[in-house]
């Protein structure tokens, strides 16, 4: 949060920082689709299984998939820079683009180091060592914060030097993320070095998840990359000017330049919770379900899932409604300083409300993904991602001239639960009904506490609307959770007992 919020205020929503959130969002998706996406989903239940056989040869396996990363993603990082230097040199138009290009090129040998590093988490995440996984990108936005810090109030230098200072940080972040993985991977018996397994049968059977994972897991970050450049190519600016053509007829851009980046500070505003807790429940209950698969023990995956998804309904529905009642005054009090105007705080709330709409479907995706690669069945989340993606072009391309940029965070949030929904009906299918048990008790309760929050908390935000941002969400916020939560209790909500910790979930577990 304190990254974003020096992004807003050095850099603002401008062509600049249009240009910083495209290049490091390519490297980034690289991340989703071969680090803790695809490699790292794809190898957690078969690690598993070889750790319960032979670790000797699970350990042979992870080197052998962080090697084979390795030389292909440096051989598309080589292929990358020659592509980049080419359209460049020959084919870029605008200042804009390349800039987007330069950056492109500074930060995307980041795609290698970050993803080893997923894949070493993900090793580790096997072993139940989450520390130093999440640690990792705590060290990146601490190397990108000192760098925009440092070339904002002590170097001063010019902002298009600045973005370039940023992209170096990128670089070393990635490999001080690398050095954090090593101590505690050395201290579980595996050591980094090269291994070249790739005849193993248990390799090619990570090779076989991985392809069709590539999409399953990361359907949502595709989505907010398309969404990127669908931004940034119908985005008119002082160079490109307020109209273009198209089949001879002239056509006013509908949006203006600034537009990726308010798509940019509204994604990682709800990603905030999603990240907190969506993709940490995700990642904790991966290897629970992968065991559970490999002992063929299905009625404890299908518990497992329905826990999931009911904490799902219990953090995310609560979270939507908050985000939707306090966006603006959040954007507002976060990041309106420094060249971060009024103006871009209104469309990045606009923005951050409709993306907003989606997060059930968001934290459900997590978990329903992970479920399907437990039992190493990676097809249906790639289908279904495949379709939410087209949707979700179609869709964007269209709400896109009637809302803007929330056009485009809109079609994003649809997409989610139409790759929920296909998900649920195909799992139910194959496990039975126990995978949803619960889940419509869950639904009815936690809308009821989370109305009794909204009412609360929309009433303190309608009477203090006059009084500031600051003051009206210093008392909304902890005022709706506390309704939220006692609520919850009343309506023995049994998700309220993670909140207690261990005992309070064996009790649910127990329960359940």
């Amino acid at each position: 949060m304190l990254r974003d919020m020096a992004f807003a205020y050095f850099l603002g929503a401008s062509g600049l920082m249009d240009g910083w959130a495209i290049a490091f969002k390519i490297p980034n998706l690289a991340r989703r689709l071969f680090g803790e996406g695809a490699a790292a989903s794809s190898l957690i239940p078969i690690y598993s299984e070889e750790l319960h056989r032979d670790p000797r040869r699970a350990n042979r396996l992870a080197l052998s998939l962080v090697t084979v990363v390795f030389v292909l993603l440096s051989a598309v990082t080589v292929l990358g820079e020659v592509f980049i230097w080419l359209y460049y040199r020959f084919a870029a138009a605008y200042d804009n683009t390349r800039l987007t290009l330069a950056l492109s090129g500074v930060m995307l040998p980041y795609m290698v180091l970050i993803c080893v590093v997923a894949i070493l988490s993900g090793v580790l995440n096997a072993h139940r060592h989450f520390a130093a996984p999440a640690a990792a990108p705590m060290l990146l936005n601490v190397f990108i914060l000192a760098a925009l810090c440092l070339g904002g109030w002590v170097l001063h230098v010019p902002q298009r030097i600045h973005v370039f200072l940023i992209a170096v940080a990128v670089l070393l972040a990635g490999l001080a993320q690398l050095g954090v993985q090593l101590p505690p991977l050395w201290s579980r018996g595996v050591c980094l070095r090269p291994a070249w397994d790739v005849g193993s049968g248990s390799f090619r059977k990570v090779f076989l998840l991985m392809g069709p994972m590539v999409l399953g897991l990361t359907a949502t970050q595709i989505n907010t990359l398309v969404n990127d450049f669908i931004a940034l190519w119908l985005s008119g600016s002082a160079q490109k000017g307020q109209f273009f053509t198209v089949l001879g007829q002239q056509m006013r851009y509908p949006l203006w330049e600034g537009a990726v980046s308010h798509l940019f500070y509204a994604q990682r505003l709800y990603q905030f919770p999603l990240g907190v807790f969506g993709v940490s429940l995700a990642t904790a209950v991966f290897p629970v379900m992968s065991a559970e698969a490999a002992r063929q023990d299905f009625a404890g995956l299908c518990r497992t899932v329905s826990r999931g998804l009911r904490c799902t309904v219990f953090i995310a529905l609560p979270a939507t409604v908050g985000l939707l009642l306090v966006s603006r005054p959040l954007v507002a009090i976060l990041l309106k300083r420094g060249r971060f105007t009024a103006a871009d705080a209104s469309q990045t709330a606009v923005t951050l409300s409709f993306y907003a709409l989606g997060l059930c479907g968001y934290f459900a995706q997590q978990v329903l993904t992970r479920a399907f690669y437990s039992v190493q069945e990676s097809g249906t989340p790639a289908r279904s991602a495949v379709l939410a993606v087209a949707i979700n072009v179609v869709l964007s391309l269209t709400l896109v001239w009637f809302l803007g940029s929330g056009g485009l965070a809109a079609a994003t949030a649809v997409c989610s639960y139409v790759q929920v929904i296909i998900l649920a009906a195909v799992l139910r299918r194959r496990l039975g009904r126990a995978v949803l048990a619960g889940l419509g008790t869950a639904l009815r309760d936690t809308f009821v506490a989370t109305a009794c929050m909204a009412a609360v908390a929309g009433g303190i935000c309608y009477l203090l609307s006059e009084r500031g941002n600051g003051l009206m969400l210093l008392a909304s916020v902890p005022v709706g959770a506390a309704v939220y939560l006692a609520a919850a209790r009343l309506l023995h909500i049994e998700m309220l007992s993670l909140l207690w910790g261990a005992r309070g979930l064996k009790a649910a577990t127990a329960g359940a």
